[in-house]
């Protein structure tokens, strides 16, 4: 038998959902990084937050169709820099704790989150 996929070990849709739901609203609440969302409507944070609970589905070996954008395209000319980095990957990772998320797969996620710093930092 195959081992399940990281999707499937970190509780499925519902449950990457659920992080998300946490996880974006201590962005949006940090001092630093709220500027990501200033003027921003209701609407496209919604689409904002779907478009990650796919992201982060389809990044996980998710039966999940990502439409957005590549990890460049959608962050160009943002601004997003070291320390802006390094606030979202601790904000993560608490979430992630929040969640009980076990070590394995908690390390499994920052690491895939990590790879995609090349296309989003600037």
């Amino acid at each position: 038998m195959s081992e399940q996929s990281l999707y499937e070990r970190l509780g499925g849709y519902d449950a990457i959902a659920a992080v998300t739901e946490n996880f974006l609203p201590r962005l949006q609440s940090d001092d630093k990084l709220q500027r990501f969302w200033a003027n921003r409507g209701a609407d496209g944070i919604e689409r904002e937050k779907q478009l990650l609970i796919d992201f982060l589905s389809n990044a996980a070996g998710g039966p999940v169709y990502y439409a957005g954008r590549d990890m460049q395209l959608s962050h160009v000319g943002m601004g997003v820099d070291e320390d802006d980095w390094q606030r979202l990957v601790k904000h993560l990772t608490a979430t992630l704790e929040l969640f009980d998320v076990p070590r394995r797969e908690m390390d499994e996620v920052i690491a895939f989150v990590n790879s995609t710093k090349e296309e989003i930092v600037e």
